[in-house]
């Protein structure tokens, strides 16, 4: 197999305001992941409109997406930050897709299961087909690594399956056009992080979530510090003090939230939060939380409003990344033409 450069390519779909989970299960790895790789930060409205949307909402919320990369310290003059719709490549490796992925491998995705729910006749095409899209994101750039949540890691084996069989197809094209070995890599995920997975404030068994219908269920990036603080007290706890150790988060599932969420913005462990906080209440550990997350987090959501109050400013910043982005779309799109046999 053809050796690739490393190169981290993910996305974020432009629906809802993005909140605390968002943040710490994706957008902290992106700033991290920065200062080592190569990377392409994508704001995925192809994606969005699986479902319907109102066009005035969507825009506004392409720009809040691209707002949050940024005011969360993602660099755009190091980084490439576009939307998806600007690069049309995306929807052309996707329909090349759509005729290299099998059908059986779409019907197992479990996320289509959850969000067509009972009515998956009248689901869309597109909602069914999505999971092509996403390996056409990541591999129309020979992307590597997928910085992505635990409930998307199907959605990368997916894509190293599409890649594997395109390469197993066109092998013998692959090669008469000077490509030694396969001419996708196989993607891997990025999972590991302090809180690859936050629950929702009002039911520590579910995911935090940008569709629960409770405002109190999560923290938007959005929300000032009187919000922040309003949501954290009303968090659901239970009657026992913190433990004094890890072990003792077992069956206590918004205790082991809280704690988590502490250690994540705090650059810590929960061991070390119960260290600190173990034998206390929930009202002294609560508070202490509504501090760190409101320093955290309040500066993002000060910087997302004015980056928000000038479109015009993030309109130009997307359109020079998608620029960017097509100088590496084109040529490889150009090359799976050659290999699939189109004339161009």
């Amino acid at each position: 197999m053809t050796s690739f450069p490393e190169r981290v390519f993910s996305g974020i779909q432009p629906t809802g305001n993005l909140h605390l989970g968002n943040y710490l299960g994706a957008i902290v790895k992106f700033v991290a992941l920065q200062k080592t790789h190569e990377c392409l930060f994508c704001v995925v409205d192809l994606h969005a409109i699986t479902v319907p949307q109102d066009p005035k909402e969507l825009r506004q919320a392409i720009r809040r997406i691209a707002a949050a990369y940024i005011a969360s310290g993602v660099d755009p003059a190091k980084n490439i930050i576009f939307n998806q719709s600007q690069v049309a490549e995306h929807a052309e490796l996707a329909w090349i897709f759509n005729c290299v992925a099998r059908m059986g491998w779409l019907n197992r995705m479990t996320q289509f299961k959850e969000k067509a729910g009972k009515d998956r006749e009248n689901a869309s095409i597109g909602l069914f087909a999505y999971p092509a899209l996403m390996a056409a994101d990541i591999l129309l750039y020979k992307a590597t690594h997928v910085p992505v949540g635990e409930d998307q890691k199907q959605h990368i084996e997916l894509a190293r399956d599409v890649a594997q069989k395109f390469n197993n197809d066109f092998a013998d094209s692959i090669a008469a056009n000077g490509h030694q070995g396969g001419f996708f890599p196989l993607p891997e995920p990025l999972i590991q992080g302090p809180a690859a997975r936050v629950m929702s404030l009002r039911d520590g068994t579910k995911k935090m979530s940008k569709s629960d219908p409770s405002e109190f269920s999560r923290i938007n990036l959005s929300d000032d510090a009187d919000a922040i603080a309003q949501k954290v007290r009303k968090a659901k706890t239970d009657p026992e003090p913190l433990p004094l150790a890890k072990d003792g988060l077992g069956g206590r599932p918004e205790a082991e939230n809280l704690v988590g969420i502490f250690a994540a913005l705090s650059d810590s462990t929960p061991d070390a939060v119960l260290q600190q906080f173990g034998g206390s209440q929930f009202s002294t550990f609560k508070q202490a939380l509504v501090d760190l997350a409101v320093e955290r987090l309040g500066p993002i959501g000060a910087e997302m409003r004015r980056l928000e109050a000038d479109p015009a400013y993030i309109d130009s910043l997307l359109r020079e990344g998608s620029r960017r982005a097509r100088e590496i779309a084109e040529p490889n799109m150009c090359q799976v033409k050659d290999i699939v046999g189109f004339i161009r």
